[in-house]
């Protein structure tokens, strides 16, 4: 099918757009920006920089992604925001690009929801299916895992990690990781109990949550410290995957600075930045089936 570009929207020259995308009134896409097939963009959404968004996304009105980091330590490099497939970006969320220092690229996986007036600043990396509540806000360098549930007008640290399948209560304030599987609340946060719904609707059958939730008992509940708990744990044989991660991730965020595992990760991020940004070539060629509009303002297409 043909682009439908509405009359008042600017695509500068050099943006491409696949096939049957929709952009709407006002809408303003950036010559380094790249929109995948089927993509529909609402109306005064601004997407800038180096911005690649994949298939099947629908973006909401008033968004702005790919705009440059709020980071005093950004000076107009080349960073990016890649987006991946079929997300639902909802009115005014907020996405920034990354930085050298951070990786040099923010990431959205597919399959997610970011709620209105969300923020996701610069070098954070969202897996897939994540949920991100109204007003929840993320500061720089944060990792959600996948089929993570984050709920109202909760905030994020930078360098703070929100372990997969976790659910985040409104209005908590995490400045430590979030461990994967358990359900946060707080201010500041703490760990309340297993997220069994969110595994029930995963599709994890009850016999592993269960275990879970004795090894949540083990290291959670008890009196012994943390720590020792979880390398008693370890020394037994762990039959279950989802123990294993969670004992995996309580471990990284024990060798990270402050609770945060990816703190400790900050030259790894910097070396990945440098390489990126400044040895590889700018722009990759356009993609098959991509359609590159000709002029500044491009009005309905045929």
């Amino acid at each position: 099918m043909a682009l439908k570009i509405h009359p008042t929207a600017v695509v500068q020259k050099g943006a491409e757009l696949g096939v049957d995308v929709e952009i709407g009134p006002y809408s303003s896409l950036g010559p380094e920006v790249r929109i995948g097939d089927r993509t529909r963009i609402g109306a005064q959404v601004v997407i800038d920089g180096v911005a690649t968004i994949g298939e099947d996304n629908s973006i909401v009105g008033q968004a702005s992604l790919g705009g440059p980091p709020q980071d005093l330590s950004y000076k107009g490099e080349n960073t990016r925001l890649e987006v991946g497939d079929r997300n639902t970006i909802r009115e005014f969320v907020t996405v920034n690009r990354g930085t050298v220092k951070g990786g040099g690229v923010t990431r959205i996986g597919s399959d997610c929801l970011l709620m209105a007036c969300c923020h996701v600043a610069h070098d954070c990396h969202l897996e897939d299916q994540v949920i991100l509540g109204n007003n929840v806000l993320l500061a720089g360098h944060v990792f959600v895992g996948r089929r993570a549930n984050v709920s109202g007008a909760a905030a994020a640290h930078h360098f703070v990690t929100i372990g997969a399948h976790a659910y985040v209560g409104g209005l908590t304030r995490m400045v430590q990781d979030v461990p994967p599987f358990m359900i946060v609340e707080g201010h500041p946060s703490r760990i309340r109990g297993v997220n069994k719904i969110g595994l029930q609707r995963s599709g994890f059958g009850n016999e592993e949550i269960e275990r879970l939730s004795v090894a949540y008992r083990k290291i959670f509940r008890s009196k012994e410290p943390r720590k020792q708990a979880v390398d008693r744990l370890r020394e037994g044989h762990v039959e279950s995957q989802l123990v294993r991660e969670l004992l995996d991730s309580l471990s990284r965020t024990e060798f990270g600075a402050k609770g945060r595992y990816r703190e400790s990760l900050r030259e790894e991020f910097q070396r990945e930045g440098e390489k990126l940004i400044f040895a590889a070539p700018r722009r990759e060629p356009p993609a098959a089936g991509i359609a590159r509009p000709t002029g500044e303002r491009s009005g309905a297409a045929p």
